[in-house]
């Protein structure tokens, strides 16, 4: 077999903090929010931002060379092939990974095992990305996991039992869908080239093509609706497959590739369809602003201010979504100082992981996922069911609230080194304790002119010096 390298281009960091740089195919936040009406909708979307911590599960045909998920076989010029061959005989072999994808470790019950010790608490999986292959028994191609090697294993309905296990953990579950589809000859017709990921004929002239697109992505979303047991959010990726009038400049900043043509998918039907299967569904066609984007999904960066709409952050462990041999991991430390800070804001933070193309998790991501569960047992009173605050920053100080808006919790980063802390805004109320929580130590301080002045002595400094963020609560003052 041939083996390809691919090149994407334009490097790019993102570090804690909300700093982050543009590169194609990253999502930015869109920048209107229309709030669903739907009770049901609501009431599960105010029992989404309780959870505060998801895994994101990219897995698929790229899985089975360890490369970036997709991408290589759109055409843009930000993708490099390190090959001689030509397109079409990359496609080709990108494609029949599908007889090379047998994962016989297949083990969804040790993954929700991990996550849930990871302090995670709902799971987005991906059913299909852009090059179509899907990881469940669709009954509209054959171009599945169900197919091919893996068809006589028991586990060969993955979507199926990866749902189940983490439904079993007490996970909410959520499908991430992606609308367009670069092997269906009604997204990428055979007749003409592929420039970029959109669609690659003109739909006005071949309505019935399109349509016969449409029908198909409805069907596999109504399969994933109605066959696979309680599902809490549809997240739809492919924002570039929106209607015209959704186009504003932000994307063009962002340098989308924008259609000559509508390639609109009708969300509404697909929406109906899915909430009368699954009532409440929280329904995230990404960056396409409306009554169908219920939470915003900011990906690779956390926003510079406090948003209160419903949003996460959407970031893998690693550098790629997909699974990547030796793949940098960010530290234990990164994630759950992210995870501060996004929680601060007001959002949740989705944590992406790529599995083996053998079934399981990479050694060193599982000691990652329970690295950081570790600081989440002691401290996730402060993260989970909490609400951001007014003042959620003074600065490299964060603080989130209670529900009742009657506790706040204080996050001072470990690395700050500082034995002295002070902050002027959200006050304790007077003679409120000041508790460290992973302790239970009520720690002094004094407040002088509005402004509280917390010293740390020199002890307590080293016995905590490995704590990547100490928490802290206190009741409020009243105003």
């Amino acid at each position: 077999m041939q083996v390809y390298k691919v090149f994407i281009s334009g490097v790019f960091l993102f570090f804690f903090g909300g700093s982050y740089s543009q590169i194609n195919g990253i999502h930015p936040i869109s920048n209107d929010y229309q709030k669903p009406t739907d009770s049901l909708v609501l009431q599960k979307l105010e029992k989404w931002q309780d959870q505060k911590f998801g895994i994101i599960i990219h897995w698929g045909l790229y899985a089975v060379p360890g490369m970036i998920e997709s991408w290589s076989i759109c055409s843009e010029d930000w993708i490099t092939r390190d090959t001689n061959s030509s397109y079409d005989e990359y496609k080709k072999w990108y494609f029949g990974l599908k007889d090379s994808l047998n994962p016989t470790k297949f083990n969804p019950e040790k993954w929700a095992e991990i996550s849930k010790k990871a302090g995670m608490k709902y799971l987005v999986f991906t059913t299909k990305h852009h090059d179509g292959f899907c990881m469940f028994d669709t009954k509209q191609t054959d171009f599945s996991i169900a197919h091919g090697p893996f068809a006589s294993n028991p586990k060969s309905d993955v979507l199926k039992h990866v749902f189940s296990a983490y439904r079993d953990q007490g996970f909410m579950i959520g499908a991430y869908f992606s609308k367009p589809d670069w092997h269906n000859e009604n997204y990428w017709w055979p007749l003409y080239a592929t420039p970029d990921r959109n669609n690659n004929y003109d739909t006005r002239k071949y309505p019935w093509r399109w349509q016969q697109f449409e029908d198909y992505t409805f069907k596999q979303i109504q399969e994933i609706a109605t066959g696979y047991g309680g599902v809490d959010i549809l997240w739809l990726d492919g924002g570039w497959v929106r209607p015209k009038n959704t186009i504003d400049d932000e994307v063009l900043m962002w340098g989308m590739p924008i259609p000559q043509w509508d390639q609109e998918l009708d969300i509404a039907k697909i929406a109906k369809m899915a909430r009368t299967n699954q009532p409440g569904m929280i329904v995230v066609d990404r960056t396409v602003q409306g009554p169908y984007e219920n939470y915003q999904t900011p990906e690779h960066t956390i926003p510079e201010k406090r948003i209160d709409n419903p949003w996460e952050t959407c970031m893998p462990l690693g550098n790629d979504w997909g699974y990547v041999p030796n793949n940098n991991l960010k530290s234990a430390d990164r994630v759950i100082q992210t995870l501060v800070e996004v929680v601060a804001k007001g959002g949740n933070l989705l944590l992406g992981v790529g599995p083996k193309p053998d079934g399981t998790f990479p050694v060193d991501v599982e000691e990652r996922l329970v690295e950081i569960g570790k600081w989440l047992d002691v401290n996730g009173e402060a993260i989970y069911g909490t609400r951001s605050m007014f003042h959620y920053q003074e600065d490299k100080v964060f603080f989130a609230q209670s529900k009742d808006e009657k506790t706040a919790y204080l996050f001072i980063p470990s690395d700050l080194a500082l034995r002295k802390v002070t902050w002027t805004i959200n006050l304790p109320k007077k003679g409120a304790k000041l508790i460290f929580i992973p302790t239970g130590e009520v720690i002094p301080y004094k407040i002088l002119d509005q402004e509280v002045e917390l010293t740390l002595s020199q002890k307590w400094l080293q016995a905590n010096k490995n704590n990547p963020v100490w928490v802290f609560k206190f009741e409020l003052a009243t105003e």
